[in-house]
């Protein structure tokens, strides 16, 4: 796929119970040990991105500092707060604005937004079993792996192929 641009949307791994504020619940062991499996998503699937989008949740942050720790790698990160409480435009918003060199790109936030935005911008091609699954929503620690041709810029409702959503066997 020369040219192609690629974006993997990771709904954060399982995190605690609602008896703390929202913004600052934590992963459970669960959660750190969906980590593991994301990190080997990504890994098999060549996808280890070279820009983060992360959404400023303590949960968000927490996935992906365990996910880089088992890819070996320090890509750029950029905590945005529009990613807590996005909806599918901000998410798409956000993704328009990728410099035009960054090819691979994984963005870290939450339901429902990650499998509506991977629902917004899967077009003809998509995978049916994949495009059925963010139709009704992903579980966490989930990865919607897409590409796409179009320029970050131009990115909107269609312009891409949802190839996979890879899912952790701990839910």
């Amino acid at each position: 796929m020369p040219g192609a641009r690629r974006i993997s949307l990771l709904r954060h791994a399982k995190a605690g119970a609602r008896d703390t504020p929202d913004h600052g619940r934590e992963l459970t062991r669960e959660g750190r040990a969906q980590c593991a499996q994301v990190a080997e998503h990504l890994l098999e699937h060549g996808r280890v991105p070279q820009l983060v989008l992360c959404s400023t949740a303590t949960r968000t942050r927490q996935t992906w500092e365990l996910v880089a720790a088992g890819l070996g790698e320090s890509s750029p990160v950029r905590f945005l707060d529009v990613l807590y409480s996005a909806d599918v435009s901000d998410a798409v918003d956000v993704l328009t604005q990728v410099p035009g060199d960054v090819t691979e790109v994984l963005v870290v936030g939450h339901e429902p937004t990650v499998s509506e935005t991977a629902h917004h911008l899967a077009g003809a091609g998509s995978e049916p079993g994949a495009l059925a699954l963010v139709r009704i929503g992903v579980p966490t620690a989930s990865l919607s792996l897409l590409h796409t041709d179009a320029p970050w810029s131009d990115l909107a409702r269609g312009s891409a192929v949802l190839t996979a959503v890879l899912t952790s066997p701990h839910r």
